[in-house]
């Protein structure tokens, strides 16, 4: 099976693919160790029209279906070792082209990620640390000892898609009640996670720890305002590694202002990072870190071994797990 490495960052297929998956995926297929970036297609017209397979990452080049028509006749599909397709899957899509993205892979370090920060929020950790240097030992013990701990507390899952399931997956070992705010999330399926369906009200009232992992889109954009940021139990936090477009963001300042006790740790903003001069870098109940929740280091290496595992099963006509359909563009990240 003809097949290509496609992607504006030839940096980023070496640290995804690594020479281990490479050295696999040249024996699987008929390739070579060779980047090819948008311009090499475009400059070398007849050189691709036999390829029937192209692996990708950050950096996958965009193209419109008529480019696809002419460049890539043959194209069956896109192995793409990276999270949201959304910048260049609907051309392919629309061309008969499958994309199968490693978002479930992307998903691991985040979903990690975020546990830890909820563990160590359901112990008063996060005011705990303010206190202790702005009004000293006591007043931040006594801060960590209104906390209940991870027994028995609740916390506030905001989208269940790939990531807030694995998330809600590793919180089992805990002894932990977790709602869910989720509009397609089916009743059946909330079951079987042993979640409580609830309102975006009640998840922000009820919960000691509220994590958003909501997907990007025009529905999902402004939804976390003032109204419910108010509602936040005494000394909450608010996790966001999802996507900074979902809050309003003038809202959040103007709670964190109001009620000093509350927390945010914001992986993510909007736009990222914040301006200069914005009130997050002067708050202290705001915790802003670069976009670090997902893959680092090593841990991308799973992305490539996650599509490699899945062009396995497509050369074997076997259905693939990551696929992504049309439809599920509307609610993916």
């Amino acid at each position: 099976m003809k097949a290509i490495f496609l992607c504006n960052s030839p940096h980023n297929i070496r640290r995804v693919y690594g020479e281990k998956t490479t050295a696999a995926l040249l024996e699987r297929c008929e390739m070579i160790d060779t980047v090819y970036k948008k311009e090499d297609i475009l400059a070398n017209p007849t050189q691709f029209v036999d390829t029937e397979v192209a692996f990708s990452t950050w950096g996958m080049p965009a193209f419109t279906e008529e480019e696809i028509k002419v460049y890539f006749p043959s194209l069956k599909c896109v192995f793409y070792g990276a999270g949201s397709v959304q910048g260049f899957a609907r051309p392919f899509l629309a061309s008969g082209v499958r994309v199968v993205s490693a978002w479930a892979a992307n998903g691991v370090p985040v979903a990690e990620y975020t546990v830890a920060q909820i563990i160590l929020a359901n112990t008063g950790y996060f005011p705990a640390i303010r206190l202790f240097k702005s009004d000293g030992y006591e007043p931040a013990g006594w801060a960590a000892g209104t906390a209940r701990g991870n027994y028995g507390e609740t916390v506030g899952i905001i989208g269940a898609g790939m990531i807030g399931r694995q998330v809600i997956q590793m919180l089992k070992q805990y002894k932990l009640e977790v709602v869910v705010f989720d509009p397609f999330l089916a009743d059946e399926k909330a079951e079987k996670l042993g979640v409580e369906k609830c309102s975006l009200t009640e998840v922000f009232e009820r919960s000691f720890v509220v994590s958003n992992h909501l997907a990007n889109n025009a529905q999902t954009r402004g939804m976390l305002t003032y109204d419910l940021f108010h509602r936040m139990r005494k000394y909450g936090v608010f996790i966001n590694t999802g996507r900074g477009a979902q809050v309003v963001e003038d809202d959040l300042v103007k709670v964190l202002t109001e009620r000093p006790d509350l927390t945010a740790l914001l992986d993510v903003t909007y736009p990222e990072p914040p301006e200069e001069g914005h009130p997050f870098y002067s708050l202290s109940n705001c915790l802003l870190t670069p976009h670090i929740a997902g893959s680092k280091g090593d841990e991308v290496r799973r992305m490539g071994e996650y599509m490699m595992a899945e062009f396995d099963l497509f050369k074997e006509g076997k259905p693939m797990q990551y696929e992504v359909s049309e439809a599920m563009l509307a609610t993916m990240a």
